[in-house]
């Protein structure tokens, strides 16, 4: 099992501090997430049903008419390999380490890139998995770049699949408007933006045949029609979603500031997240957690993610952590 950010009851019991203690930065979740609207008691009771305005309403979020609801990116990820006979798949790493762990247990080859390479080696691949922002280095590609790699894999009826679970906050960033192009699969995500990662909702915007294959292996009903409600809501609400892109960018520019304060100058930045490469990055994790401070540690390379605090009492025990820390003066250890 591949580990994740958010694993905080663990935390709690490995620290041994109080679950409501923590300041969770873990997961790159917006914290100050949809507010969820009151659900029917018909809702809990009824099946879901195609014709409830979900699919519309995503269609016009996304600019996309042809689209799948799924029980999250995750679900996407975890199928889509079955979709296709044994390929060379290329994955732009350090990222989303569920794509390679997929690809890989359905039997395909798989070719670990830095971005850079991806001009030299497209030639090589089926298969290209870009995550756009990347997480967790937060990197970023052009539509030239991705219709560029697109055409090349077209050629050899190959794909490319773009997760964009953390571009709604940079919407012009997003190829959904360009989908259903041949080849092209994107994957979309609730979780992150509107912070309803619980729910486990996103889409995959590509063409017909494809979502069709996806739709069979995922059998009937894999949103909830709870999920489904409030999802409907959610992408309708363009007043939330402009006032939330506002606020995430200030809180972005706060957190990168307050972490450059300190030593720990990001690496890469989206609005949800900053990414610190550092040498100390464990000992860095260890001495927050130990503050009841839990950010997500990486190996490889050795760095860290910090997400946003909540509100004024979370950013005041961040800085207090972070003054703790520098006082310790890691950095010339």
């Amino acid at each position: 099992m591949l580990k994740h950010g958010g694993r905080l009851l663990e935390a709690a019991q490995q620290y041994q501090i109080p679950l409501s203690k923590w300041l969770d930065l873990s997961t790159g979740i917006n914290p100050n997430g949809y507010l969820v609207p009151v659900i029917p008691d018909s809702i809990w009771q009824r099946l879901p049903e195609e014709q409830d305005g979900l699919i519309a309403a995503a269609q016009e979020y996304y600019q996309c008419q042809s689209l799948l609801a799924v029980a999250g990116s995750q679900a996407a990820i975890q199928s889509l390999p079955l979709l296709r006979p044994t390929c060379t798949t290329g994955i732009v790493t350090p990222t989303y380490a569920e794509h390679a762990y997929a690809w890989e247990k359905a039997g395909h080859n798989i070719l670990t890139l830095a971005a850079n390479e991806i001009d030299q080696q497209i030639n090589q691949l089926d298969t290209l998995i870009l995550v756009n922002p990347n997480n967790p280095t937060a990197d970023t590609y052009t539509y030239r770049q991705c219709l560029t790699w697109l055409e090349v894999l077209q050629q050899r009826q190959g794909w490319l699949i773009i997760d964009e679970a953390f571009i709604d906050c940079t919407p012009e960033l997003s190829l959904c408007k360009l989908a259903p192009l041949k080849g092209l699969i994107i994957l979309r995500s609730l979780g992150k933006f509107f912070g309803l990662a619980g729910l486990r909702a996103g889409f995959v915007l590509a063409e017909p045949d494809i979502l069709n294959k996806l739709q069979e292996l995922l059998g009937p009903w894999t949103l909830s029609n709870p999920g489904r409600f409030v999802c409907t809501y959610a992408l309708h609400d363009t007043a939330w979603q402009e006032q939330s892109r506002r606020l995430l960018q200030q809180q972005g520019l706060r957190l990168s500031a307050l972490l450059t304060k300190y030593q720990l100058k990001p690496t890469g930045s989206t609005q949800l997240f900053q990414w610190v490469r550092t040498d100390h990055a464990a000992l860095i994790h260890q001495q927050l957690a130990k503050q009841a401070v839990f950010t997500r540690l990486f190996n490889q390379p050795p760095s860290l993610r910090f997400g946003l605090p909540t509100d004024e009492a979370d950013w005041q025990q961040l800085a207090s952590a972070l003054q703790i820390l520098a006082n310790l003066d890691i950095h010339n250890h």
